[in-house]
């Protein structure tokens, strides 16, 4: 025994290769819950404690985002093979999506929080990173389906919300791009950015919509997904939140770009359509909490066990959150304030008890598990 395996270095090595070995994508789901949760604080202008928290956050948040990449570069440098597989791992594989979304809270973080912070400058950021995430948003939106209809092994039986991770990428950079169209200077590049978005949103939001469909369907036929996918009750609110946030930015945003490059005559009714979707999507995602609600109350019963997915309960509220808080000041209905309120309360106090977990599960080591190579032993 040599100095180096009494001081544990050697063992603390060993656990750092093991860590890297089994990292997988889903961990990005962190950074998308911490970002979603700051943008949501940022909803509150009048209480500026909880507006500095959030820029917190965000900081934060960018950091989470730089060590994860790190990490993630590692395997595939170290573990190539081993990384690849997850391309053809059913579960694994739908994780892709975390990546430009956790990517995409960052983009409109910087939009929020960096102007104040940094001004101007942080313009040609928040432009280049939407770029960056659009490309990874598309990537992800077609390259795991097809790895679906190809490489993969799927039953309808065992389907989940976790379908709808790759698929939901891109409907969240369109709303990032809203969020972001102010502040793009000059016309021509506002206009490509809004029909860009306008493109993303409609790539995701009505498949998002159809899968949700299938998943009725599975689950009038097989009942609810096991314990430990208890989080994914949540995800289909994901993508009907998130379209509703972006065609409320459209309609907020939109209208301006639209005079701007000679379509005035249509600006109008495009922002009115695009208010009214947000309206019957966000009425539509009200059955889906609601029955969010009721099947984790029934998982509850049991204690499901804690796993990276729980933090898919932290996007979704969020999105749905931040959809509810912008929906309520453009209808100036003081009820849906509040209730984006009681959102925002719920989804902070998961976030707390979500991150603690994780970061005892991340310093034992117990929640870096590649289920790819599992398959493989």
């Amino acid at each position: 025994m040599t100095a180096f395996t009494v001081l544990g270095i050697r063992p603390m090595q060993s656990e750092g290769r093991r860590c890297v070995l089994h990292f997988t994508p889903n961990w990005f789901a962190a950074t998308m819950g911490t970002g979603i949760l700051a943008i949501c604080l940022a909803q509150f202008p009048n209480a500026p404690a909880l507006v500095a928290a959030g820029e917190v956050l965000w900081l934060s948040n960018i950091v989470l985002f730089a060590c994860l990449s790190i990490l993630y570069a590692g395997k595939w440098i170290r573990h190539p093979r081993e990384a690849l597989r997850a391309f053809s791992h059913p579960v694994v594989s739908m994780f892709f999506g975390c990546v430009p979304m956790g990517l995409a809270t960052i983009v409109s973080g910087t939009v929020i929080f960096g102007l104040t912070r940094f001004g101007e400058a942080a313009v040609p950021v928040a432009i280049g990173l939407w770029w960056l995430d659009a490309a990874l948003a598309v990537l992800a939106g077609l390259a795991i389906p097809f790895a679906m209809f190809t490489r993969q092994n799927h039953v309808f039986e065992e389907m989940s919300a976790i379908w709808l991770l790759p698929i939901v990428a891109s409907e969240v950079t369109a709303a990032s791009g809203g969020l972001l169209l102010p502040h793009i200077p000059g016309a021509s590049d506002q206009m490509t950015v809004l029909f860009g978005s306008y493109v993303l949103w409609a790539c995701s939001v009505p498949l998002a919509l159809g899968l949700l469909t299938i998943l009725f369907l599975r689950m009038v036929l097989h009942k609810l997904p096991p314990a430990h996918m208890a989080s994914t009750a949540f995800l289909s609110l994901g993508p009907i939140g998130t379209g509703a946030l972006g065609l409320i930015l459209f309609t907020l945003n939109g209208n301006a770009v639209l005079i701007a490059n000679g379509l005035g005559v249509f600006a109008g009714a495009m922002s009115g359509a695009a208010l009214l979707g947000a309206i019957l999507l966000w009425a539509y995602g009200l059955w889906w909490l609601g029955m969010a609600l009721a099947t984790t109350a029934r998982y509850l019963r049991n204690g499901p066990p804690f796993n990276l997915g729980w933090w898919g309960y932290t996007f979704p509220i969020g999105t749905y959150a931040v959809a509810t808080l912008r929906l309520a000041a453009v209808v100036h209905l003081p009820a849906i304030a509040i209730f984006g309120g009681v959102l925002v309360a719920a989804l902070s106090g998961i976030w707390i008890v979500v991150a603690i977990r994780t970061c005892f599960g991340a310093a034992d080591g117990t929640l870096f598990a590649d289920p790819s190579l599992a398959d493989q032993a």
